[in-house]
């Protein structure tokens, strides 16, 4: 026969099950709030975070590495620190073991790399400017002596070789300033004075088809270094004519409008060229969307309009252009 309970032992152990049971209850509630602080961490960290389980499943992920599930299917388990390019951005990925789960984390280094490349690049492209400087500088000399010797029939062919050497030469120049950086020396300058020297430098520029250059007829004040915005607006100028020579119809028009508005120099340079492809390479260094370009001209042109208080941006207009602001 079956030992009869107590009402005092069955109340013994009433009590000991809602102990039990508060003290579940304590405990999950505890892991919950463990779990979502774990959450709350990953989630500030900067890069992509996998933890998983066993089987392959995700125990847990942040909203970085939600973002990146088609990385996360090429990623290598086996291989503790690696790079790896995905979607033309770099990654650094680092894969762990701890407690049976599996760590994997994905850190864009995109920047990063960037930097180290245009390092290197600049580096190495203002090494070349330096040797290129003297024996183009002895040809720019003997070019000119050559331009007051030969007869007019041959001029015309001293003058391309004298055009093909000022590009060389702003080529030259654009380097060696990306490498240094803008320092810009800033004076009181008429505007007559500024577009006397574009003009100037138009006419060194080679191109074949006839365009019609429109700039600010009245006269202005600016506060500036002329050597930095000959530079900057001849980029604009100079872009302007390439795209013209690559448009279908035998003439162009490259057009310079001037507002001051709040106080600030509001240039508006628009052209009748091909339209700008690859608009995200616009203010990438060596990277030109253009044929014969260097990649340097509109990031110079930005931080000439930078060091002037001011910046660049693109026109938003029916014509293409930008616009150059100035303090």
């Amino acid at each position: 026969m079956a030992e009869m309970i107590s009402v005092e032992e069955l109340k013994t152990l009433i009590d000991q099950t809602y102990r039990v049971e508060k003290e579940y209850v304590a405990l999950r509630q505890s892991y919950n709030h463990l779990q979502s602080t774990i959450e709350q961490v990953i989630e500030f960290l900067p890069n992509a975070i996998w933890i998983i389980d066993q089987d392959g499943s995700v125990f847990l992920q942040n909203s970085q590495a939600k973002g990146l599930e088609k990385l996360f299917e090429i990623l290598q388990w086996d291989v503790q620190d690696y790079e790896v390019t995905f979607e033309e951005r770099s990654y650094l990925i680092k894969s762990t073991h701890h407690n049976e789960k599996h760590l994997l984390s994905a850190t864009d280094i995109t920047e990063q790399k960037r930097k180290e490349n245009l390092a290197t690049m600049g580096q190495m492209a203002a090494h070349l400017s330096h040797e290129i400087r003297n024996p183009v500088g002895a040809i720019a000399l003997l070019t000119s002596t050559l331009m007051k010797r030969v007869g007019e029939e041959h001029k015309p062919i001293v003058s391309e070789i004298q055009k093909s050497l000022y590009r060389i030469e702003r080529i030259i120049k654009a380097t060696l300033m990306f490498t240094k950086g803008i320092s810009a020396q800033k004076s009181p300058l008429r505007w007559e004075m500024l577009r006397r020297e574009l003009e100037n430098g138009i006419g060194y520029y080679s191109y074949g088809k006839n365009i019609e250059f429109l700039f600010p007829d009245n006269d202005f004040e600016l506060s500036g270094d002329l050597d930095l915005l000959v530079m900057l607006f001849s980029n604009f100028i100079f872009n302007a004519i390439d795209a013209i020579e690559l448009d279908e119809e035998d003439e162009g028009t490259v057009t310079m409008v001037h507002k001051i508005i709040e106080g600030k120099h509001r240039f508006i340079i628009t052209d009748t060229g091909i339209p700008i492809e690859n608009k995200k390479w616009l203010f990438e260094a060596f990277k030109s969307t253009k044929e014969r370009g260097n990649g340097l001209g509109l990031v110079l042109s930005r931080e000439i309009a930078i060091a002037h208080g001011g910046t660049i941006e693109l026109y938003e207009g029916e014509e293409k252009g930008f616009v150059v602001i100035l303090s």
